[in-house]
Formats: C-alpha cells, structure tokens, sequence
C-alpha cells in the first residue's frame, strides 16, 4: 500500500458548519495536512468544547489540526498570509466579499502564493444579482426547487431529510480543489475554485427536469412516488414499519408478482410496460401493501430481497447508526471519547485500491495545535509564540 494521496499536502482551511468541513475533512482523510484555522474560542458549531461538543462538528472535523487566529488583528492578518505562502489549498465559505474586506481575498493570496488553490464555497456564487443573499441548506434547498418536489400530494413543499445542499456544496468543493491541484500539476499555477450550493443542486433534480420537459407540466409533489413512468415505485406499510421498493424492468415486475402471490397478472397486457403500470399505480401500490401489511418490516424486505427486487428497509437512525455493513466494512467505527463517551464515526465514503484507509482520529480542542503548526508552518519560537497568546492573536 502507499502513502495516502494527498500525503504532503497542506490546506488552510477556514470554512464553518457543514459545507466547507466537509470538503476538509475528505482531504484530511485522504492524507493531506489540514489546520483548522478558528476563531479564538473556537467555530460556533463547537456549542462549547469536550462533553458540549456537537456530534456534527466532531463528526466534520476528524483528522484535522486546530490553530486559533484572530483574524481580524493585523497581526493574525500577517499570520495567515504567511502560513498561505506555504499552503497548497485554502478553503473558506464565508458570505461572498467577506475576505477581501478582511484583505484576505483571493487576488491577495494569489500574489503571496501564485501556487495556492483558493476554494470558496457559497450559497449563490461571487458574482450574479444573488451573491449577497444568505444562504443556508434550508434556504437553497427552496431556491434551487427540491422544496418544490417534496412533500405529500396536496401537501405545502417540505424540506428533504438532513442536508445535503451543505454536503452536495462541499463535494462539489473537494472535486474542484483537486481538479485544480493536476492543473497545477501541468502548470505550476494555483486557481480559484469557486462552488455555489445552489449550482450543485441542479443536477439532483435531473429526472425532475426530465419529466418536466417530456410532460410540459411542472411536477407534482407526489410524496414517496417519482415523476418518470415507473410503477411501483414506493413505500409499503408492514406490522412495524415499512419498505421502500422500486420496479424498472419486466423480470423485476415478474419477481415482484410471484413475491406477492398474483403471478394471475404476470403477461397480462394491461401491466405491460411501464407506462401501462404507472396509468395503474394506486391498484398495484394496493397489491403490495396489501401483501407487505401482513409481515413484519424485515420479512416483507427479506422475501423481495430473495427474489432480487430493488428493496430496503425504511430504517430510522439508530438502524443506520448500527448497520452490520458499514460496521463491517469499516465505514462506521465505535470510539470512546475521553468527554462525549461512546460515539459513532464515519470515515471517509471514498475508497482507492493502492491506498491505505485513514484511520479515524478525534477531532482537536480549539487550538490545541497552535503551538505546532505555527512550529512546523512558520519557525516560530516558544517565545513568539507565547506573545501571540499573550496578546490574543491565536
């Protein structure tokens, strides 16, 4: 196995909440050298530090360094410029324009270390008539239509689950900086690498668009059902919860027929095909639950599961939290933490075969790593080092 592949990289990472970490923590977990830089006091989403620290943050912010710096000091000014002529990456998802009016901007950076990948994440973009909006996952995901789409028939739009407008933003930020480290690969130049949460949005409502353009009518919230001509597709009630199944071919329709006893339609002419099938979805979604609402929630998926029938469990957290899977694949760990106790952590969704897994390390107290970086980084002494706490830079 070789190193991890981003082994000898450094990243400045100044992002918050969720989009911008989880770009930092992909590269953190691919071996690259990530210096939280915090506020003094720490990143908000902290709440607080050992027992009081959030899950999220603890769950974002794995395998990184802490450094404190007050940016708003010149010489925390001067701190960070210093330390960005030896980065390879600074990352940042402030609201548009806040770090050119901190003189921290991309075109000054640029001129310190024509090298440095500059990534920033926004809601909107820098420029366009909406770069100044705030913009959080709950408002992107109105702004960019999944509101729209989601929700029961006849209902008012709902937001979807989690968020995954931050998480999609900070994907779409990984993918960037890395696209733009093999340029630099080829030209010796760093880049700005800007990712706008809405823009990466857009391509998660592709069969929506498609429906839309097939149909010429806008689509219906439809709770669990999809727009494209497919029948079923849904959730079934069991005894004690329910599955989620969806039919895309002849066979599968076949197999779900001889799973739920009515082989009696199997070549009937009025279900062939899929658009035939959706013009009759209430009647089949009635078949199967009619079938599924007489088992428990795992014989229901085990039956469809044998007969190879897209199907899941719909699982609530603590299923998911304790998935055999993921636990066995090593995605999820259990780890004790000296303050939170038991925790559950992920690693990284990304796998590459000539490379060592990471392994999951706690996240740092707010500048717990002060001292080091600025060590290692700047050849600092104890004694500067010393004065930049005494006087609040870091």
């Amino acid at each position: 196995m070789q190193t991890l592949p981003l082994a000898g990289i450094r990243v400045l990472d100044l992002t918050q909440i969720f989009q911008g970490p989880y770009a930092s923590f992909l590269m953190a977990m691919a071996g690259a050298d990530v210096v939280k830089v915090e506020p003094p006091g720490g990143e908000r989403m902290r709440q607080g530090s050992g027992a009081n620290t959030t899950l999220s943050f603890a769950t974002l912010n794995s395998n990184k360094k802490s450094l404190t710096l007050d940016l708003k000091h010149p010489r925390g000014k001067e701190l960070l410029k210093s330390m960005a002529a030896q980065a390879d990456v600074l990352l940042e998802n402030f609201a548009a324009g806040t770090m050119d009016r901190l003189g921290l901007g991309w075109e000054v950076m640029r001129a310190i270390n024509p090298r440095l990948v500059y990534g920033s994440a926004t809601g909107y973009g820098l420029t366009g008539p909406d770069r100044d909006l705030l913009a959080m996952d709950h408002t992107i995901q109105a702004a960019s239509g999944i509101m729209s789409i989601t929700g029961e028939a006849g209902g008012p739009p709902a937001r979807a689950g989690g968020t995954p407008c931050d998480i999609m933003g900070g994907i779409h930020l990984y993918a960037g900086v890395l696209q733009a480290l093999l340029g630099r690969n080829r030209t010796g130049q760093g880049t700005l690498v800007e990712v706008a949460m809405v823009e990466a949005m857009y391509f998660t409502l592709t069969s929506d668009f498609a429906a839309y353009h097939r149909t010429g009518a806008l689509p219906e919230r439809r709770g669990d059902k999809t727009p494209a001509n497919t029948a079923p597709y849904g959730r079934y009630r069991c005894k004690d919860g329910w599955i989620a199944l969806i039919c895309v071919s002849e066979d599968q329709w076949t197999r779900i027929l001889e799973v739920v006893g009515r082989t009696d339609l199997a070549g009937n002419p009025d279900y062939a095909g899929r658009e035939k099938r959706h013009a009759r979805e209430s009647e089949i979604n009635a078949m199967i639950e009619a079938w599924s609402a007489k088992l428990s929630r795992d014989e229901a998926f085990a039956a469809m599961r044998k007969n190879r029938v897209p199907v899941a469990p719909i699982r609530n957290l603590e299923d998911v939290r304790n998935d055999p899977h993921m636990h066995a694949r090593g995605t999820l760990r259990r780890m004790q933490h000296p303050d939170m106790g038991e925790i559950v952590l992920p690693r990284a969704p990304i796998r590459l075969s000539d490379y060592a897994c990471a392994e999951v390390a706690f996240f740092p107290e707010a500048g717990a790593n002060g001292a080091e970086v600025l060590r290692d980084w700047l050849g600092l002494s104890a004694a500067e080092i010393a004065e930049l706490e005494k006087d609040r830079v870091i």
